[in-house]
């Protein structure tokens, strides 16, 4: 009995949504997808893709990124790119993230998929639709919002495709600079292993302040160069004053330069230069 429950469970949960009729026919009219990928991560952009599809030729094997292996949606990406009508990349950086929240980066990110898709196309989109219950407020077509569409609409998995082997590929490329973060591995999602090494390593500028996480650790770490700091001003002092970590003048503190103004252990980003994207 026990088992034929749990085969019946399992039958469920494979049951395949209902397909999405669409508003316009895609035939006979420019209709685009769009989804995201990166909104849970601690570190990294916020990638979003857009694509239009040729309904008269198309792409076999696209569903969810989320259902796909990496292997398959690997190969898919390239077939995606090589025969849908149009198609376009925007991401939103973490510093975006940071002071737009995550939603209104998403947001910048797929209008800035739409701007590249259309510039690079000469497209003119009749229809948009979104993955999520939520659509960006300003994309300049008509757009509809699609719950778990990824699923259910092609574009829209297909947008999901493009913007997951992207983001990956960014932490690939991480995971190649910065080993000792395992980028390659958790992705930037807050893992258990994830969150021991940041326990233990400075934070880059790629993370996102605001998150949770993240933003406990900030705290955390500047909490004693907070009191170090009060400690000093507060101790009486027969020379001149000094800046903050400054040792006075003609006097350096042991194994610190005289203009360091703060204790590298309580440093908690790292400037990278190289962090443009």
């Amino acid at each position: 009995m026990t088992t034929t429950k749990t085969a019946t469970k399992r039958a469920r949960k494979t049951v395949a949504l209902p397909p999405y009729v669409y508003p316009l026919d895609p035939k006979t009219n420019v209709v685009c997808g769009f989804d995201e990928a990166g909104r849970g991560p601690l570190m990294g952009d916020v990638v979003a893709a857009c694509v239009v599809l040729d309904h008269d030729h198309m792409i076999e094997g696209l569903n969810d990124s989320k259902k796909l292996s990496e292997k398959k949606r690997d190969a898919l990406a390239p077939i995606i790119k090589a025969q849908a009508k149009a198609w376009g990349i925007g991401r939103a950086s973490p510093q975006e993230i940071d002071q737009l929240n995550i939603i209104g980066a998403t947001f910048l990110a797929m209008r800035r998929a739409y701007d590249e898709m259309c510039a690079n196309f000469k497209v003119q989109v009749n229809l948009a639709l979104v993955d999520g219950n939520l659509v960006p407020p300003t994309l300049p077509c008509y757009s509809e919002a699609v719950v778990k569409g990824d699923a259910q609409v092609a574009e829209i998995a297909a947008a999901s495709i493009l913007a997951k082997t992207t983001r990956d590929a960014d932490l690939y490329a991480l995971d190649q600079q910065y080993p000792q973060y395992q980028f390659g591995q958790h992705k930037g999602y807050p893992t258990a292993a994830h969150l021991a090494l940041i326990q233990e390593l400075p934070l880059l500028p790629c993370y996102r302040t605001s998150y949770g996480p993240v933003k406990k650790l900030i705290a955390a770490r500047s909490a004693p160069a907070q009191v170090a700091s009060h400690q000093t001003s507060a101790a009486p002092t027969t020379s001149a004053p000094t800046a903050l970590g400054q040792a006075a003048p003609g006097k350096v503190a042991p194994g610190k330069a005289a203009s360091q103004s703060v204790d590298p252990t309580y440093y908690t980003l790292i400037e990278d230069p190289d962090w443009q994207r």
